[in-house]
């Protein structure tokens, strides 16, 4: 699978569209990285950043910004993200540690957990995205000599392509207990995309499984198109969220997984903010109103 990854070299599977979200949670997470009370340190974030034209004068930490946390994108959203990220990083582990040793990241993009956590032995993480993105990943950690503390299989496939056929074709076996991730993922999918993904998730994920994502439960998300965030990543670095969202309405897929047997909760990011101390709390107009973190378990017999 690597060396499919090769084939596509360049940077054009970040240089536009999703693909450019990639990138600006990269620039979010360089950001936490580098503030002294960072919930997040990822190393190879900021190289990600400078290594594609569209980013490359980006900030990669807070000096660089120069209104500081008073920005909407480099302050409070990217606050988000790093936020975002460790709670993830927290729930995969937890969820490793508890015997799913195969992690499937639904959508990786520039994800670097496989380099930057400790994984139990045995573990096996799956990272699909398309091809082009997988492979401008593959050459900026090739550039670095970065090294994986985990079994490491990219599955370069796009979502809306035959995904499980290449998941099982990468090995992965749906008898053993796995956690499966879809960060930042599902608000881009139609709806009926949103429910195949957690239908194949469940018909997948062994009992013992575990799964996380992320939510939108705004019904006008063009309610927000005016909000600080939605209106800073706009002009400052060209990136219109709300035209990359899909704007039907969305499944109840929290509901969907409990009706399957599934053990599940559903938060706001603002919980984890009085948790861990630092992130994002609410404010007036705010894009992350509806922004929901989601967390389910399969149970074993």
């Amino acid at each position: 699978m690597v060396g499919a990854a090769r084939r596509d070299t360049g940077v054009g599977g970040v240089e536009g569209g999703v693909g450019l979200t990639a990138l600006l949670v990269a620039a979010a997470r360089a950001i936490e990285s580098h503030r002294p009370d960072s919930l997040v340190r990822d190393v190879y974030a900021e190289h990600f950043v400078r290594a594609a034209p569209a980013s490359a004068g980006w900030p990669v930490g807070m000096e660089q910004v120069p209104d500081g946390d008073a920005n909407p994108l480099w302050g409070r959203f990217a606050r988000y993200f790093g936020l975002r990220t460790r709670v993830f990083d927290d729930f995969l582990l937890r969820s490793a540690q508890a015997g799913a040793r195969q992690v499937v990241l639904l959508g990786a993009g520039l994800d670097s957990r496989a380099f930057r956590l400790d994984w139990p032995a045995g573990c096996v993480m799956f990272e699909i995205d398309r091809e082009g993105v997988l492979a401008f990943k593959h050459e900026v950690l090739g550039g670095l000599s970065a090294t994986a503390r985990t079994a490491r299989v990219p599955v370069p496939t796009d979502l809306r392509a035959d995904w499980v056929g290449a998941l099982a074709d990468a090995g992965f076996d749906a008898t053993v207990p796995s956690v499966w991730l879809a960060e930042g993922l599902l608000f881009y999918l139609p709806n009926a995309a949103e429910r195949y993904l957690i239908d194949t998730v469940d018909r997948l994920a062994a009992a013992g499984s575990a799964l996380a994502y992320e939510a939108k439960l705004e019904k006008d998300l063009l309610a927000y198109r005016d909000s600080p965030t939605y209106t800073a990543t706009r002009e400052q670095i060209g990136i219109d969220l709300l035209t990359l969202f899909s704007l039907e309405p969305r499944p109840d897929s929290a509901g969907d997984l409990a009706a399957k047997g599934w053990s599940t909760s559903v938060h706001t990011p603002f919980e984890f903010t009085r948790r861990y101390g630092r992130g994002p709390l609410p404010e007036p107009n705010d894009a992350l109103a509806g922004n929901r973190w989601v967390f389910a378990d399969k149970p074993r017999p």
